[in-house]
């Protein structure tokens, strides 16, 4: 091919100025030359070798498109408006130049040879190993931020505080021990423990109005929250039985209505004393023993009943007192499931025939929410757990549920109460006649009653406290 064809026109200015041409551009020019060069460089060889200083090979010559463009140099990119080809120059280690034109529309992914450096071909392949961290994201557990407002960090520490008081005491006495210096006053007052009748003599004594209304109380009702609801006033006039249900796992509501003025049972029921009581081996606890006398609380056996609704009052007769007893006992915590409602009461007379006894009318308690406080094993899909506790409850009196909750600082694992409303509903009174030795028929026909005032609390407040429910109020054993 004759170079004369390729550039017909001179590109001296000299030459360009004798013939009346405008003057040509530098980079038309050097396009130009450069097809000119290249063509040249093609028909003797196809592979270009550069002398340096070492001995790498040097990348081949491809043949240029003749198109308008800019040229670059080391990465800068100059563009003509009349022209449509990109001219790049680069420049190696050696000083040796290479110049690569292309059209502006080039598609470099369609160039055979080009290794695209964001895409590693399959000899450069990587292997990646595990990537750190993912497995937290993937964690069923649920953090508490630090961002926390003090109020709620209150409400969970006094919370904490309730649920592990008994281990607390305990702790603080073991170390006590461990120290000769206490011995002279620890070793009386565990013989004074043992054989003291505070818990079961009904003077109630050891009551502190001052600790059972300390603003703390209000910190621990706001943790779920709690809210107290009667359904008519009691006079004081009267001697009552509160039965509290369900018992839930630590019957958190109970405490928070009856133990405190959290939720303002004095203002709601003025005039009247109420005990919840506990069982009797709680006041064998050193240290523990006497913030529970301090706190109102009493022993559930028979005659710490009797005692507490036979004394006090403005006759010295027990008139103006209550008693709260969680009817269902440590068997119901066994049916304690979230959004469940399973009471233990159809045998359950005792308290019935206590209520004739002594004259004092019974008041049934619906907590709504108690069962969602907690989670735990279900019976039907764990039998052998459930009858072992089962078996326990029947030799100790006791049994422990295999519940958990959420922690300190997080919200799925742990044994503090999930933050759920309690919304503790006291009933209508079912007034008695006392009998010293209540017929059996006058003691079903109270029961029915109370079961009867049981289920009005379920049918009415249901819809507003217990949206949730995935069933109706079940009554058993």
């Amino acid at each position: 091919m004759d170079k004369a064809q390729l550039n017909p026109e001179p590109s001296q200015p000299k030459e360009r100025a004798e013939q009346h041409l405008p003057p040509k551009s530098y980079v038309d020019a050097a396009t130009e030359n450069l097809d000119g060069e290249t063509e040249k460089e093609t028909e003797s060889s196809s592979q270009y070798f550069g002398e340096g200083e070492d001995d790498a090979p040097r990348s081949p010559l491809r043949k240029p498109h003749k198109r308008n463009g800019s040229v670059r140099v080391n990465g800068l990119k100059n563009k003509s408006s009349a022209q449509s080809v990109l001219v790049e120059k680069f420049q190696d280690r050696d000083g040796e130049h290479l110049t690569s034109v292309k059209p502006l529309d080039f598609d470099e992914s369609n160039e055979p040879n080009r290794k695209d450096p964001a895409k590693p071909t399959v000899a450069a392949e990587l292997v990646s190993g595990r990537r750190a961290g993912a497995g937290w994201e993937r964690s069923g557990i649920r953090w508490a931020p630090l961002n926390v407002p003090l109020k709620r960090r209150l409400q969970t520490l006094v919370v904490l505080w309730h649920t592990l008081s008994i281990a607390i005491f305990l702790t603080t006495f073991f170390f006590l021990c461990a120290i000769p210096l206490f011995w002279p006053i620890l070793f009386p007052y565990v013989l004074y423990l043992l054989f003291s009748p505070a818990g079961y003599s009904g003077t109630l004594s050891y009551r502190s109005s001052f600790l059972r209304s300390l603003p703390i109380w209000s910190l621990f009702a706001s943790y779920f929250p709690a809210r107290l609801h009667r359904s008519q006033v009691l006079p004081p006039t009267r001697k009552y039985v509160f039965g509290y249900h369900p018992h839930g796992i630590i019957s958190h509501g109970a405490f928070a209505a009856f133990v405190t003025e959290a939720l303002g049972f004095s203002q709601l029921f003025p005039g009247i004393t109420n005990t919840l009581l506990t069982l009797d081996s709680n006041f064998r606890i050193p240290l523990y023993r006497d913030y529970a006398l301090a706190l109102g609380l009493a022993s559930v056996s028979r005659e710490s009943c009797e005692n507490i609704l036979s004394k006090g009052g403005p006759n010295g007769e027990g008139m103006g007192r209550a008693i709260t007893i969680v009817v269902g006992g440590a068997r119901e915590s066994l049916d304690a499931q979230p959004h469940t409602l399973r009471l233990v009461l159809k045998k359950r007379k005792g308290f019935v025939k206590l209520g004739i006894r002594m004259g004092a009318d019974l008041v049934p308690v619906l907590a709504f929410g108690e069962n969602n406080l907690y989670d735990q094993v279900q019976p039907d899909t764990h039998p052998i757990i459930h009858k072992t506790q089962l078996v326990v409850k029947k030799a100790l009196g006791f049994t422990i549920p295999l519940f958990h909750a959420r922690g300190v600082f997080n919200y799925d694992v742990g044994m503090m109460p999930y933050r759920t409303p309690l919304n503790i509903v006291v009933g209508r009174p079912i007034k008695v006649v006392q009998q010293k030795k209540p017929d059996e028929v006058y003691v079903d026909e109270i029961h029915g009653l109370y079961v009867a005032e049981l289920e009005r609390l379920w049918r009415e407040w249901k819809g507003e406290f217990a949206r949730d429910m995935k069933g109706e109020l079940e009554i058993v054993e």
